[in-house]
């Protein structure tokens, strides 16, 4: 058995995290340096939530009136689709470069195998693309949390936590989008993520409380994962933690876990074979 036949069955077999060698910095490093000649394509995609959220302030909160918000007591809409937008660019960062960028990386430009001709390995790669895409995902949040504040959007000091959970969502989505796109067989096929995404954009209790769905809907939504984002996200910035919020942090790490194990184990098949 050569060398590239056991490291091909061991990124079947073993779990990423085993066989990291620490070197998955140099591929996001390697990432910094290109995209900082398409700086411009990276910045714009913030700008779609906060088109949505300027929008919400300008118009719609005004038609809505006052929602509920979390323990019962009123505030405005927008300060009510504030957080569920932050969990939005969250997975719309973290979602863009482990889909697209990473197909084309792996179809098209063949990167991983130049990157596989270095020290680095196949758990390296998913590692370095996965923190990539998290970093994307952190960059449209943090944005997204100092303007929501500055429009006094942020209800509660428990806020400072908003933060690492988007990172969270980042993470979720960076493992289960990397997964998705190691099954992706042409660029038709991404069809099926913008199918995903829109339909989780607008029933994940977005724009509405969980309260106005219909009961098998209402399951239907609690069970999706941008829900859990928008969840934990909204419940920190309006200042009503609970015991629920460990349950929404734990599926989204388990979701971005075993999208990262995933990825490793698909991308070692894909390369090495």
């Amino acid at each position: 058995m050569t060398a590239t036949d056991t490291a091909a069955l061991s990124a079947r077999v073993l779990p990423v995290w085993v066989l990291g060698s620490g070197r998955a910095g140099r591929l996001i490093e390697r990432n910094a340096l290109v995209y900082r000649r398409v700086w411009l394509m990276v910045v714009s995609g913030v700008f779609e939530p906060l088109f949505y959220l300027w929008s919400i302030s300008i118009g719609l909160s005004k038609l809505a009136g006052a929602v509920a918000g979390p323990g019962g007591r009123p505030i405005s809409y927008t300060m009510f689709a504030a957080p569920a937008l932050m969990a939005t660019s969250a997975m719309n960062g973290a979602v863009m470069d482990s889909t697209f960028g990473v197909f084309f990386k792996l179809k098209f430009a063949k990167v991983y195998e130049a990157v596989l001709a270095t020290p680095l390995g196949v758990p390296d790669v998913a590692l370095g693309e996965i923190g990539w895409a998290m970093m994307r995902g952190t960059a449209y949040s943090t944005v997204f949390i100092v303007i929501q504040a500055a429009m006094g959007l942020v209800a509660s000091g428990w806020a400072v936590f908003a933060l690492p959970a988007a990172v969270l969502v980042g993470f979720a989505f960076a493992g289960a989008g990397m997964a998705a796109t190691t099954f992706m067989r042409s660029w038709q096929d991404f069809d099926f993520i913008n199918m995903t995404l829109m339909p989780l954009f607008l029933f994940s209790a977005t724009f509405y409380p969980l309260t106005t769905y219909p009961g098998p809907l209402r399951l239907l939504v609690r069970i999706t994962p941008l829900y859990q984002g928008v969840a934990l996200i909204r419940g920190l910035d309006l200042g009503g933690p609970n015991w629920a919020m460990l349950g929404h942090a734990a599926y989204l790490a388990v979701m971005g876990t075993v999208g990262l194990w995933v990825a490793g184990a698909r991308l070692g098949r894909l390369i090495l074979r």
